[in-house]
């Protein structure tokens, strides 16, 4: 949103937002004064208000979904409910105002653990826990707008994203604010899950390149070229960060994929290039957490904490010996 603001002077952006647990108005309190920006709060399985909204643009990108695979195991009800049934009236609202463009945000989660290789646009979805299976069906659903009636669908299959505003549930803030906290770092299972990052700037920047370049009915995976295990990315914040926090290991969750690995020359095709190595974007989203206490401190109170204590203070076993143990925790963003 501010990427589309900040680039096309002549760009006018209307933001649906339900704003869960996980969403803040006050991330965009700057905008308040854009002329180019509305804010409506409101829900995209809500048929009525996203039809008027959508006869306003000509466009939609549908980044609105329940994400944090933990929870979605806990209770799959509201990820069915919003990514499957509010992708299907976002579609319907494109297709009945003829909209010239319906980009759908996706995960390389569809494709399931990936042992050896890479995964391109072609691979057999494959997810393993209902977060993944309910972005894999929308996926399918948005697909098959194109096919039956033409509408002019892109789907785009994003690795971990990382970055400023991110909900301290995810893993890279989770451990960032841990480590501020002098908590310990959650882990699950050994710590050598893999996953491929990329700062959320980047992952804008592919996001434009499709909505103005991508190809009808195509399918973009959107790598980041930095692939590491958690237990590296662990070690990497609590060498970044400082202080005394420490590892603990928790059970590994049910359904755990070990590996996410994508190919991603589509996007590079159009011009995609991550512009930040992991090791710069990571220190800018350390500063920036640094910077903002105020705002994850408020999150990290109340319902979030009781959160927590249930994910992992219940589950936690003994810390591991010194900074360098093994640290793991979801991998997804």
């Amino acid at each position: 949103m501010r990427y589309l603001l900040e680039r096309y002077s002549n760009y006018r952006v209307v933001n649906l937002d339900k704003l869960t647990y996980a969403g803040n108005r006050d991330n965009i309190k700057d905008l308040a004064r854009q002329r180019r920006h509305r804010f409506v709060k409101g829900d995209i399985c809500n048929r009525p208000l996203v039809f008027r909204l959508a006869s306003q643009v000509d466009a939609i990108i549908n980044f609105a979904a329940e994400t944090h695979v933990d929870r979605s195991i806990r209770e799959s009800a509201p990820f069915l409910r919003t990514n499957m049934e509010g992708t299907g009236v976002l579609l319907e609202a494109a297709r009945h105002h003829r909209h010239a463009r319906y980009l759908q945000i996706s995960t390389d989660e569809v494709y399931g653990s990936i042992a050896t290789g890479r995964a391109d646009e072609t691979a057999p979805l494959r997810p393993s826990n209902p977060y993944a299976a309910s972005k894999a069906g929308a996926d399918l659903l948005a697909l098959a707008y194109w096919a039956t009636h033409r509408l002019p669908v892109l789907v785009s299959r994003c690795c971990n994203n990382y970055g400023p505003y991110q909900y301290p549930e995810k893993l890279i803030p989770l451990f960032i604010t841990n480590a501020m906290m002098g908590l310990p770092l959650p882990v699950y299972g050994d710590g050598l899950h893999r996953r491929d990052w990329v700062h959320v700037l980047d992952h804008c920047r592919a996001v434009d390149l499709l909505l103005h370049h991508g190809s009808p009915g195509g399918v973009y995976n959107v790598g980041g070229g930095q692939e590491r295990t958690n237990l590296a990315v662990a070690r990497e914040i609590l060498a970044r960060v400082g202080g005394s926090s420490e590892i603990s290991h928790v059970p590994d969750r049910p359904g755990h994929d070990r590996r996410y690995a994508i190919q991603d020359e589509a996007a590079r095709g159009l011009g995609y290039r991550p512009a930040l190595s992991f090791g710069e974007g990571l220190a800018a989203t350390i500063d920036w957490y640094r910077a903002k206490r105020p705002w994850w401190s408020k999150i990290r109170k109340g319902a979030f904490r009781q959160y927590y204590r249930w994910q992992y203070d219940r589950r936690a076993r003994r810390p591991s010996a010194g900074r360098q143990g093994a640290a793991a925790t979801r991998g997804d963003s």
